[in-house]
C-alpha cells in the first residue's frame, strides 16, 4: 500500500535538500580548501594577509584600512580565495631567465594572470621583523621541499612605487631538502636593512619541479 508522506515530513525532506545545495556550492566555491598545497605564513604573503584579514572583497572597512587588500580582491577574488597555488610548474633552474621582471610575485603570472595583484606596487600591509628572522612555509600537502630560496629587496629600492626585477633582489638564505611535513622553517640572518622591503621565498617542491613564488612584505623598522 502507498503512504504519501506528510506535510512536516515533505518540508523537513525539502529543508534537508536546500541545506545539502548550500554545502556544496561552498565546497565548489572555495576549491583550495579541498585541494591545498601551500605559502609562507610567516611573514605572510601578500594574498594569504589578505585572505586572512578579510572575508571578501566587500569587506567592511578595507578600502580605508587595507587599500592594497581591496585593490587586489576586486582585480582577481580567486587569488585571495586560492592563497595556496601561486606556483608555476616546468621552469627548470634558470628561473631568472623564465619568469620576467616585473612579474616575480605572480610567478610569472601564473594560472593565465590570476595572480597578477600580487606584483602591484604599494603600501602593503607590512610585518614588522629584525636582522634575523624566520620564514614559516606551511606545505598542507606536504609536497616536500628540494629547497627555499630566500631573496630581500635591495636597500633603497621602493616596492611601494615600483614592481621587483631581479636584479632589486639580494640572495640571502638557500636552504638543503626537507621531508613531507606541514612546516619548513628557516632562520634567515641579515644586516644593512632598514624600512619597507618584500622578502621574496622561492619553494621548490619535492613531488615534481613545481615553484612557489612567495611575496611578503616587511618593515626592518
Amino acid at each position: 500500500m502507498h503512504v504519501t508522506p506528510s506535510a512536516p515530513r515533505r518540508r523537513t525532506a525539502l529543508h534537508l535538500a536546500v541545506l545539502l545545495s548550500v554545502v556544496a556550492s561552498l565546497v565548489t566555491f572555495q576549491p583550495t580548501r579541498a585541494s591545498a598545497h601551500g605559502t609562507v605564513i610567516d611573514p605572510p604573503t601578500r594574498n594569504y594577509g589578505c585572505a586572512t584579514r578579510w572575508s571578501g572583497p566587500d569587506a567592511p572597512g578595507m578600502q580605508e584600512q587595507d587599500p592594497m587588500c581591496y585593490i587586489a580582491w576586486h582585480q582577481s577574488p580567486g587569488a585571495m580565495y586560492n592563497w595556496n597555488a601561486l606556483y608555476a610548474n616546468n621552469l627548470g633552474e634558470d628561473i631568472e631567465r623564465v619568469v620576467p621582471n616585473g612579474q616575480i610575485c605572480s610567478a610569472g603570472r601564473a594560472e593565465m594572470g590570476r595572480y597578477g595583484p600580487m606584483d602591484n606596487p604599494g603600501p602593503w600591509r607590512m610585518t614588522r621583523v629584525g636582522g634575523t628572522f624566520t620564514v614559516q612555509v606551511q606545505d598542507v600537502a606536504r609536497h616536500g621541499a628540494d629547497y627555499l630560496r630566500i631573496y630581500v629587496t635591495k636597500q633603497g629600492f621602493d616596492p611601494a612605487t615600483s614592481t621587483i626585477s631581479w636584479n632589486n633582489l639580494d640572495l640571502v638564505q638557500q636552504t638543503g631538502r626537507y621531508p613531507s611535513q606541514l612546516d619548513y622553517r628557516t632562520e634567515v640572518n641579515t644586516s644593512g636593512y632598514s624600512g619597507r622591503h618584500v622578502v621574496v621565498t622561492i619553494w621548490k617542491a619535492s613531488h615534481m619541479d613545481q615553484k612557489y613564488f612567495l611575496c611578503s612584505d616587511v618593515d626592518f623598522g
